[in-house]
């Protein structure tokens, strides 16, 4: 079969089984499949597929039916315009969060800064942060064993082993360190919402990653209050939170003394990031 039918069959399954990315997503896992770039597909469309690729195709497009997302399928993700590794003990990384990264390095470019990052996942903001900011330094804590072990070969990846430390801690025992800029991307999807996510979500990504609790803000609070004890005086701690959480968000920061620095909006205009500097200590 050749290229553009293996595409057409695949899209023409996954969209019965009301998958709206359908012809996208057929496209992305072959070309990973073929090692080649989407374009490549397009202007080699005539070109035969083997029967081992067309194997390997059939049985990805049988975990994308079960609504797999794309990026455990093909063990990466693309953030920042770079590749991830990302498997089941991650979360997948949303654009929403890049939100958080163009504010801090316009604010921290060419500077030298120790960076935290608690809930680290895949690492992929404090690696990020660290490319962009070739001064800086980091460390990357989270709960989750298999999280740390994926964002150490993501740093290995990118060549980051000598600036930055991933490390197992609970962040209520973790007391190493003073920071100039603490960031988070903490559970703050309340425990009710949970079940309205897409079985995409429900049934693969970590659900300790996405439950924040009765209200959503059991993590958020959790990582400002801790940050009252790692966090240098005028150092800046960058959040992300959810939807309708900004105005409780900004309440609890102010009443621990920080002052903000600016909001960042997603695309439906929902507040996504929080960037504060601590001013006093309470």
């Amino acid at each position: 079969m050749i290229i553009e039918n293996t595409i057409e069959q695949a899209s023409q399954t996954l969209r019965s089984h009301n998958i709206l990315s359908h012809e996208l997503d057929a496209q992305i896992l072959l070309s990973d499949i073929m090692g080649v770039k989407r374009e490549y597909l397009i202007t080699n469309d005539q070109m035969i597929v083997s029967k081992k690729i067309i194997d390997k195709y059939n049985s990805a497009i049988e975990r994308r039916i079960k609504r797999e997302p794309i990026a455990y399928i093909i063990g990466k993700k693309e953030f920042w315009s770079k590749d991830f590794i990302v498997n089941k003990s991650t979360l997948v990384p949303r654009p929403e969060t890049e939100l958080l990264i163009y504010k801090i390095i316009n604010f921290y470019k060419k500077k030298k800064v120790n960076i935290l990052d608690i809930g680290t996942g895949s690492g992929c903001i404090l690696i990020t942060l660290l490319k962009e900011l070739v001064k800086a330094r980091g460390i990357g804590i989270d709960i989750s064993s298999k999280a740390i072990k994926t964002a150490k070969i993501n740093a290995s990846n990118f060549d980051l082993n000598s600036r930055v430390e991933f490390k197992v801690f609970d962040i209520n025992k973790f007391i190493i360190g003073k920071y100039d800029l603490i960031v988070s991307n903490p559970p703050y999807i309340p425990s009710k919402d949970i079940k309205n996510l897409s079985k995409d979500i429900i049934n693969f990504e970590p659900r300790n990653a996405l439950d924040g609790g009765y209200d959503g803000l059991d993590l958020i609070k959790k990582v400002i209050y801790k940050s009252n004890g790692l966090i240098k005086k005028k150092g800046v701690l960058a959040i992300e939170i959810g939807n309708r959480q900004y105005q409780k968000v900004s309440n609890i920061l102010k009443s621990q003394g920080y002052r903000e620095m600016s909001k960042e909006y997603d695309y439906k205009r929902n507040v996504r990031c929080i960037i504060s500097t601590k001013l006093k200590f309470v």
